[in-house]
């Protein structure tokens, strides 16, 4: 049985760090904290403790010492809807941007504005289908409200790394063509050279990043080496 995952964002932001410097993006862009599609957006925490998270800080277990895990999870569900609310915004028919009214949410939810009414005074969560329907009105998955802080901004951590990763394979497979292009000798060495030319180009990505980078340019390289061979048996017997 594999380990249980465990959220670490410190870990994955500094991963992403190192994945800023083959990309050529600013960690302001990219790590942005505040602001519609920064990472208190897009993960349903308050700025502050997304700072904290990113610094490696455990957030305090609930606004009262020893507050029941039930109530604490209702109190996260809800705090969470209202963060929704309060962050996507439409454009009304004057052209401002406003929130969505009860009235709004509940219609697109599949519920009362009257049961919303009460669920957020009362701080008691929705059932799933009903914490699904908020969420997929803001068009969020129900995992947006239920998460964990550290399990939400991991989340859309992870997210970003994995979109940076595929930005570095890209540009690794550029200049793997382009070391080909003008690599004179047409040697099978010069090929092999290239691939430790991306592992030293690599070499402070950590290794779980790194490696799948590292294999993709081999796979390439093997291709090309058999492609190679082909052309040169099909020369000989021209």
């Amino acid at each position: 049985m594999s380990e249980r995952y465990v959220a670490d964002p410190a870990r994955t932001a500094q991963d992403i760090l190192s994945l800023l410097k083959r990309t050529g993006l600013a960690h302001e862009d990219v790590l942005r904290v505040e602001g519609e599609g920064g990472l208190s957006y897009a993960s349903g925490l308050p700025v502050e403790d997304v700072q904290a998270l990113l610094r490696g800080e455990p957030l305090p277990q609930g606004d009262r010492g020893g507050a029941d895990p039930v109530e604490e999870r209702h109190r996260r569900v809800v705090a969470r809807i209202v963060f929704l609310r309060s962050t996507r915004l439409h454009a009304s028919p004057d052209g401002q941007r406003r929130a969505y009214s009860l009235a709004e949410v509940a219609a697109g939810a599949g519920t009362s504005t009257q049961w919303l009414d009460k669920m957020i005074r009362t701080q008691k969560a929705p059932n799933l289908d009903h914490a699904a329907g908020i969420a997929g009105f803001f068009g969020e998955g129900i995992e947006f409200l239920v998460a964990e802080p550290a399990q939400a901004l991991d989340r859309v951590l992870q997210l970003i790394h994995k979109d940076l990763l595929e930005r570095t394979v890209a540009r690794q497979e550029q200049d793997l063509q382009r070391l080909r292009r003008t690599d004179s000798a047409e040697s099978p060495g010069s090929v092999l050279g290239v691939v430790d030319y991306a592992a030293r180009a690599l070499a402070d990505v950590p290794e779980d990043t790194a490696q799948p980078i590292i294999a993709l340019i081999e796979s390439v390289s093997r291709r090309s080496r058999e492609e190679r061979a082909r052309e040169g048996r099909a020369d000989a017997h021209g």
